[in-house]
């Protein structure tokens, strides 16, 4: 158990031997071995609603590339699915609800609260699958996307690039955004109490279009949810570290605040902003350039630069945002590799 601990120790801050690793986005292209069982599942989502091929394609990173933590796997938007929507991922064009959130009879038609978190079974049923055969060394991580990322889907149908459709609701509406964000607050946070009942060790919230919202609308329509959602977790799981992992707002530290663990810092942040403005409140987790990986002395350099800048104290050493689908598997075992070497592993 003593690597378990140790990576739970280090979100907490607590001192630790040395500094553990993990990987964003660790099942993917990028493994010839995921992509062996992507194409038994037939689609992606058969492979999210089959507990027997998400356990596996989650642990395949921890045995192949030697990761300190396994995250598993699944996708931000079966929440959606499971609250009603028609989601299917067309190739080459990605996810897509061919029935988007427009109007208060939209929201109506929504499955809310434990209804729509209990449906996630295939999603428990693999986290347990994923804890009978994880090594005792390693923690397991569950993950949501925050509600401001998942009502961007909701509402444009589809990944977009001006995010137009929501950010005119947030302007011209926004007390219908406030409720499309509410009701999906709420499934959010007894979906990730029955993650952590299944066996999930830490808990990771992802707000992977942060940088969508100006500063001065983040709080409002962001970042106070992703708090709410934290505050739900810590009065009945403290012993659960929680990171908050917010793409894109370096100008939004400042005013970073709430009962969490753990920030993640993606790599457009310079790690010594990060430290300075929060470093002192919170675990830092991050930040490395995922192209990097492209090339071992970029890598090394990268890993030893986090290193000199944090010293080992209050850090977990991650890429920035996801691995990309082409790196070289021999280069993500280098990340993982150079990341134990400086921290004395």
């Amino acid at each position: 158990m003593q690597s378990r601990k140790i990576f739970v120790d280090a979100c907490f801050g607590k001192e630790t031997p040395y500094t553990p690793v993990w990987m964003m986005r660790q099942a993917g292209r990028y493994l010839p071995e995921y992509m062996a069982v992507r194409k038994e599942a037939g689609n992606f989502l058969n492979l999210c609603h089959n507990p027997k091929m998400a356990c596996e394609v989650s642990l395949q990173p921890v045995d192949i590339v030697g990761v300190d933590a396994a995250i598993m796997f699944s996708d931000i938007l079966v929440i959606p699915d499971e609250m009603g929507m028609d989601l299917s991922f067309v190739k080459g064009e990605g996810p897509k609800f061919s029935d988007p959130i427009t109007c208060d009879a939209d929201i109506d038609r929504l499955i809310g609260g434990d209804e729509a978190a209990s449906k996630l079974t295939y999603v428990f049923d693999t986290i347990k699958l994923i804890k009978e055969q994880l090594a005792d060394d390693k923690a397991l991580i569950g993950f949501t996307g925050a509600p401001w990322t998942l009502a961007t889907y909701m509402i444009e149908g589809q990944g977009t690039k001006t995010y137009n459709i929501c950010k005119k609701m947030m302007y011209s509406n926004p007390e219908l955004l406030h409720k499309i964000l509410a009701k999906v607050t709420e499934v959010v946070k007894l979906y990730m109490e029955k993650q952590i009942q299944a066996g999930i060790d830490v808990v990771q919230i992802f707000d992977s279009w942060a940088s969508a919202i100006e500063t001065e609308k983040y709080d409002e329509f962001s970042w106070k949810y992703m708090v709410e959602i934290a505050d739900y977790l810590k009065v009945k799981y403290p012993h659960i570290p929680i990171i908050m992992f917010p793409k894109g707002i370096p100008a939004f530290l400042d005013k970073v605040y709430g009962n969490f663990d753990v920030f993640g810092v993606d790599w457009a942040t310079p790690m010594e902003l990060a430290k300075e403005k929060i470093g002192d409140k919170y675990v830092l987790q991050g930040n490395m350039e995922p192209c990097r990986l492209y090339s071992k002395e970029a890598t090394t350099k990268s890993v030893e630069e986090i290193q000199e800048v944090m010293g080992g104290k209050r850090h977990i050493f991650n890429l920035g945002h996801g691995i990309l689908p082409d790196v070289p598997v021999e280069n993500a075992k280098h990340f993982i590799n150079e990341c134990h070497r400086v921290s004395g592993k």
